[in-house]
């Protein structure tokens, strides 16, 4: 495993994030497909083997029990001060008008049973799912300021926004000298790549970590064409749907690509889609799923797939410009 720091803080992670929405109880929240503690288990724990330290969750994943599924098995399997645990707020965890969003009393709310399921004092990472547009952005930040001087978390860090957004937050975190954000979760793989515009040359500016989420494009990039539309994920998702069902003419040459170069390098799919997006500098650790060992094997194995200059234009050639989605 190869290691990287944050952005510009001296926290080091594993080129490899491992993203545990996978893992939790079935029949809560919207996740069918999830896995349940018992099935969860070995893939932390294979992760640790493998030298991953990196493990990133949310409160709204499978309605809290990620989190608590994950902090059981790292309580098993490792030393707390050995990884960097990252989870998020904003989705909704409870009915009342202030469930869910980034208001000063979610967040202090949120933070806390977040704590409480992943049984630690502090979490590395906390981040802000999405954008909420009903909170004043000076609210959140100073929110998450608080919570970061109260020891409840090391850094703070966002996920899929416009680059504007991002900007005006790390404006106002600096005019009021609150804590910056030092993380981007964004939406960036082969299949979707508008955050080349402008959000990626944001980041690289601000010296900002880029941890992208679904680096295989919902599994689109791992397997040929035909064989993603069989999976029990891509039957159920209905969220995944709304990311790429506009453009699967365009998408299938980047899929069939990414199929040719893997064998010709002999390895499979998953390796060649990761490995491009490892070879992007302003990338620190792609977010991946892991439901079959394979997964993880794979990327792991990712890290050693050097791409030749010809393979990563023959990658990225076939791509058209796609609607902005997942941010909400």
């Amino acid at each position: 495993m190869e290691y990287i720091n944050l952005g510009k803080t001296g926290l080091k992670v594993s080129r490899i994030c491992l993203g545990c929405m996978s893992y939790g109880v079935p029949d809560r929240g919207s996740h069918s497909w999830s896995l349940d503690e018992e099935k969860s288990r070995p893939f932390i724990e294979r992760a640790l083997d493998l030298g991953i330290n990196f493990f990133d969750t949310a409160n709204v994943y499978s309605d809290g029990t990620s989190e608590e599924i994950l902090g059981r098995a790292l309580r098993d399997f490792a030393k707390r001060d050995e990884v960097v645990i990252a989870t998020k707020v904003h989705g909704r965890m409870r009915s009342d008008v202030n469930g869910a969003g980034l208001s000063r009393k979610s967040i202090m709310s949120e933070i806390d049973a977040s704590l409480c399921r992943l049984g630690t004092d502090y979490v590395d990472i906390y981040q802000i799912h999405r954008w909420d547009y009903d909170t004043p952005i000076e609210e959140t930040l100073e929110a998450l300021h608080d919570v970061v001087k109260a020891g409840k978390a090391l850094y703070i860090g966002a996920s899929s926004m416009y680059a504007w957004q991002f900007t005006k937050s790390l404006y106002i975190a600096d005019k009021h000298g609150w804590t910056r954000f030092v993380s981007m979760q964004n939406h960036y793989n082969l299949l979707y790549r508008e955050e080349e515009r402008e959000m990626m040359g944001l980041c690289t500016s601000e010296w900002i970590g880029v941890i992208p989420w679904s680096p295989l494009a919902r599994g689109r990039l791992a397997r040929p064409w035909e064989e993603h539309q069989s999976t029990e994920r891509s039957g159920t998702d209905a969220f995944g749907k709304t990311l790429y069902s506009k453009t699967q003419d365009a998408d299938r040459l980047v899929v069939n690509s990414v199929s040719e170069i893997a064998i010709a390098y002999g390895v499979p799919m998953a390796q060649i889609a990761l490995a491009w997006q490892l070879n992007k500098s302003t990338v620190t650790s792609p977010i991946i799923g892991a439901t079959k060992m394979k997964h993880l094997e794979d990327a792991a194995a990712s890290l050693s797939v050097k791409l030749a200059d010809k393979d990563i234009l023959a990658l990225e050639m076939p791509y058209i410009p796609h609607e902005v989605s997942g941010f909400s």
